[in-house]
């Protein structure tokens, strides 16, 4: 089969797969049969086999195949690219900055204003990452690159549009307020009037932090699909069960500190 076609597919099953167990008619029987946890447990082992799939195949044939777009060669162009990289890494780190309290959390059960970094983008990390996708898409030497980058540029925006639409369709009115109240586009609502800039709320730390993580990822760029895509594959493994983990434990402590005291 086509190298192309075998990452294009790679990542659509991976697409598919986490969009379609998130859509409500799946989610909710089997969120009512597994329970919360069980069911967030299942839909991350899910992503993180997919996912893995999608990163091995593109790893097997990064070298293979027609070229790409390979704008880099163009100087400013590139200068350019790897400025919205830097940008789409700041916004990702930055998005982890009271993630447990946003709407978005798996305990943000309560929807509150707009704050923070959700000020300037309601999704930071789905628009950072769809930044820092569509300019690799277009740095890509080799088609099977721009494929695979474009895809994900493609999933974090329709993940946004998603979770807006599941958002607005479980929490109602507060939710809807908060969209009316933000945008996915950064600074889109604060133009509009709708949204203020507040400095002293943005996440100066996470936001060096992604800054640095970039400049430590240029740096190892040229080995981070060795070994089949096993460093890449681990770091979305890891990175997202560790966030679970801490949302598990503080999910515990809310429950344990609502039940009622036994009398001895």
């Amino acid at each position: 089969m086509d190298p192309v076609l075998r990452v294009a597919l790679a990542f659509l099953l991976f697409a598919a797969t986490h969009i379609g167990l998130a859509w409500p008619p799946v989610r909710q029987p089997l969120a009512a049969r597994l329970g919360r946890w069980g069911f967030t447990l299942f839909f991350s082992l899910v992503a993180w086999l997919s996912f893995g799939v999608a990163l091995s195949t593109y790893a097997t044939h990064a070298q293979a195949g027609p070229p790409g777009l390979a704008l880099g060669v163009h100087a400013a162009v590139r200068v350019l690219l790897v400025a919205a990289i830097a940008v789409g890494s700041m916004l990702m780190s930055g998005s982890f900055a009271g993630y447990a309290r946003s709407p978005y959390g798996a305990l943000g059960e309560r929807v509150r204003e707009p704050r923070g970094l959700e000020r300037v983008t309601r999704h930071p990390f789905f628009f950072g990452f769809s930044l820092f996708a569509a300019s690799h898409a277009l740095l890509a030497t080799r088609l099977v690159g721009a494929v695979a980058m474009g895809s994900l540029a493609l999933f974090a925006l329709l993940g946004a549009w998603f979770q807006d639409r599941k958002l607005l369709a479980l929490r109602g009115e507060p939710y809807a307020a908060y969209l009316a109240a933000s945008s996915t586009v950064p600074f889109v609502a604060i133009a509009a009037g709708r949204q203020r800039l507040v400095t002293s709320e943005l996440p100066y730390v996470m936001l060096l932090l992604g800054l640095v993580l970039a400049w430590l990822l240029r740096a190892v760029h040229a080995h981070l699909f060795d070994h089949g895509g096993l460093y890449v594959i681990a770091a979305f493994v890891i990175g997202p069960l560790l966030i679970l983990l801490g949302e598990w434990r503080r999910d515990r402590r809310m429950r344990r500190s609502a039940s009622p005291v036994g009398v001895g």
